[in-house]
C-alpha cells in the first residue's frame, strides 16, 4: 500500500470511491453528536403532555434548582439556548453601544453575535494553539478603555485559565461572563465553570453533554442579575408572570421593559432534569473513549488533546485532533470527507470567526497564528456515553486507516 497511489484512486470529483483498501469500516452511518435518550426522559415529557403544563412551570423550576445545586451556584436561571443566555447576561450587565467586549476567534458564531445584539463590539484575542483557549496575555494586550467586558470560552469542555482572566478583569474593573456551552462538568480546583466571572451560560444543544433538543441557562451570584435575566427573558414581564395560570391563580403582571422570548419550556426541562441526572455517569464513559482515543492515535501524523491542566476537570465534550497537515499529503477537508465515506461522521470546531467575512470587519488585517493553526488541522470524533465499542473500535480504525495511508 503506496502513498504515491493515493492520488488515482480518486473520482473525477475529487472525492473518494469506496476509500482505501476496499469497503467502509462500518456499514451504518455513526452520526456524530448523536443525542444518548433514556426511558426516564422519553417517560418524563409523556407526564409533562399529560399534566397539560407544556409551558415554563415547575419541570423547568425544578431543573433550575437541581442545575445550581450541582454547579454550585446560588442562581440558575434557564432559557431557550446559550445564544440567549449570553445576551441577557451582557445586557444585564448593562453592556451596550460604545462597549468592547473581549472574546476568542475560535469559538461558535453565537458568542459573537451575542455581542452584537447587546449592541457592542466584540474585540478578538488569540488563543493557544495546544489548548485551543483564550491566551490571557493576548487578552491583555487587546484592552482599551472602552473594554467592558471578557466573554472567555472553555473550548470542548477544557477550563480556561481563569484565575488569570479574573485577575485581568479586576486589574481593569472588567465584568466576566462565562461561555460554558462546552464545559457543563469542567471544574478547576473542585469549582465549576460559570461560577468564577460574574455569570455562566451554558448550552442544552442536542449535541451537549446535557441534552433539552434546544435550551441553556444562566448562572449567577447576584439576586440583582438573576431578577433582570429573569423578567427580561419573558417580554419583560415582571417574575410573576411566571406562574400567572398556576392553580393559584391568575397573577396579574408588569411589563417594565421590552424584553425577549427565551423561557425553556417544561417539555425541554423533562428531557434536562434526567440527562442532568446521568451527567457523571455519562462523563465517566467519555473520560473512556477519551482513552481509547489517545491510545489509538498516539503514533499517527496528529497532535492529540492536550493532557488538562493541574487540579482541573475536562467535560470532555469535544474530541477535538489536530492533523499533522505538514506530514500528510491531503489536507483536513480530504480527510472530513474521507471519514464520511467510512461511514464516520465528523465535525470541526472551528474555523476561526476571523476567517468568516462577516466577521473580518471587527480586525481587519489583523492575523491570529493560533486560531488559524487550529482552523486549518481540527478535527472532531463522535464522543457520547451511547456509542458502543463497536462505534469506538470503528472510529479508530477508520482514523488509523487513512492517516497511516496519507502520511507524507
Amino acid at each position: 500500500m503506496g502513498n504515491s497511489a493515493s492520488i488515482s484512486i480518486l473520482k473525477p470529483d475529487g472525492t473518494l470511491p469506496a476509500i482505501v483498501g476496499g469497503d467502509p469500516v462500518r456499514a451504518k452511518f455513526l452520526v456524530f453528536g448523536a443525542p444518548d435518550l433514556g426511558e426516564a426522559e422519553i417517560q418524563e415529557v409523556v407526564d409533562t403532555l399529560r399534566s397539560g403544563w407544556i409551558g415554563s412551570g415547575p419541570k423547568v423550576a425544578r431543573f433550575e434548582q437541581q442545575f445550581a445545586e450541582y454547579q454550585g451556584a446560588a442562581h440558575a436561571i434557564a432559557v431557550n439556548s446559550c445564544t440567549a443566555a449570553l445576551h441577557l447576561s451582557l445586557l444585564s450587565l448593562g453592556i451596550g453601544a460604545g462597549d468592547e467586549v473581549v472574546t476568542t476567534p475560535m469559538t461558535f458564531c453565537a458568542t459573537v453575535n451575542a455581542i452584537l445584539h447587546a449592541g457592542a463590539t466584540p474585540v478578538f484575542a488569540d488563543c493557544d494553539p495546544r489548548t485551543m483557549n483564550i491566551d490571557p496575555q493576548a487578552v491583555r494586550d487587546v484592552i482599551t478603555p472602552r473594554t467592558k467586558a471578557i466573554v472567555p470560552v472553555h473550548f470542548a469542555g477544557r477550563p480556561c485559565d481563569m484565575p488569570a482572566l479574573m485577575e485581568i478583569a479586576r486589574e481593569h474593573d472588567l465584568k466576566v461572563v462565562e461561555d460554558c456551552a462546552h464545559a457543563i462538568e469542567a471544574r478547576i480546583g473542585g469549582k465549576s465553570m460559570g461560577t468564577f466571572g460574574d455569570l455562566g451560560c451554558f448550552s442544552f444543544y442536542v449535541t451537549k453533554n446535557v441534552v433539552t433538543a434546544e435550551g441553556g441557562m444562566v448562572l449567577t451570584g447576584n439576586a440583582g442579575y438573576e431578577s433582570t435575566i429573569k423578567t427580561s427573558a419573558l417580554h419583560g414581564m415582571s417574575k410573576d408572570a411566571w406562574k400567572r395560570f398556576d392553580d393559584e391563580g391568575y397573577q396579574h403582571y408588569e411589563v417594565t421593559h421590552a424584553g425577549f422570548k427565551y423561557n425553556m419550556t417544561d417539555v425541554q426541562a423533562s428531557l434536562g432534569i434526567h440527562q442532568l441526572a446521568r451527567v457523571e455517569e455519562n462523563l465517566a464513559r467519555r473520560e473512556d473513549l477519551w482513552r481509547q482515543y489517545d491510545e489509538g492515535f498516539a503514533d499517527l501524523p496528529c497532535f492529540l488533546p492536550a493532557a488538562p491542566a493541574q487540579d482541573t476537570r475536562h467535560a470532555r465534550h469535544l474530541y477535538t485532533l489536530l492533523l499533522d497537515i505538514d506530514n500528510l499529503i491531503v489536507d483536513r477537508d480530504f480527510i472530513l470527507d474521507a471519514l464520511l465515506q467510512e461511514n464516520i461522521g465528523t465535525g470541526v470546531h472551528y474555523v476561526a470567526l476571523t476567517r468568516h467575512r462577516f466577521y473580518q470587519q471587527f480586525a481587519p488585517g489583523v492575523r491570529f497564528p493560533g486560531a488559524e493553526f487550529i482552523s486549518d488541522r481540527t478535527l472532531s470524533l463522535p464522543l457520547g456515553p451511547g456509542m458502543s465499542q463497536r462505534d469506538a473500535d470503528d472510529v479508530i480504525s477508520a482514523v488509523q486507516r487513512l492517516l497511516i495511508y496519507f502520511a507524507a
